[in-house]
């Protein structure tokens, strides 16, 4: 098993939940409003006067051999918009109840 944590703008919460859908992945957690700053290009999203915009954020833990499928349809929609902001992060889980 895999925990993937997925930083991301609002704007793209509808189209994540779409490629868990079309995946069959039905068990997260999500944060609606995080703040963050990437760290190689894009805005800061702070949810202030200055900075607006805020992200959100996806903690799932699924089977490995759905990872490569998830953070391919991940990178696909990141490659068409990379300014929105998207992450993903993957570890290992060591035990689970």
């Amino acid at each position: 098993m895999k925990s993937i944590f997925i930083p991301y703008n609002q704007a793209y919460k509808e189209r994540i939940l779409e490629i868990f859908d079309k995946l069959s992945l039905r068990g997260f957690t999500m944060w609606d409003a995080v703040q963050g700053r990437g760290s190689k290009t894009g805005e800061p999203h702070y949810g202030n006067h200055a900075w607006p915009t805020l992200n959100s954020a996806f903690l799932l833990v699924i089977p490995d051999d759905k990872v490569d499928a998830l953070l391919d349809k991940l990178h696909e929609m990141d490659l068409k918009t990379e300014q929105q902001g998207l992450h993903a992060y993957v570890w290992n889980v060591e035990k689970m109840i």
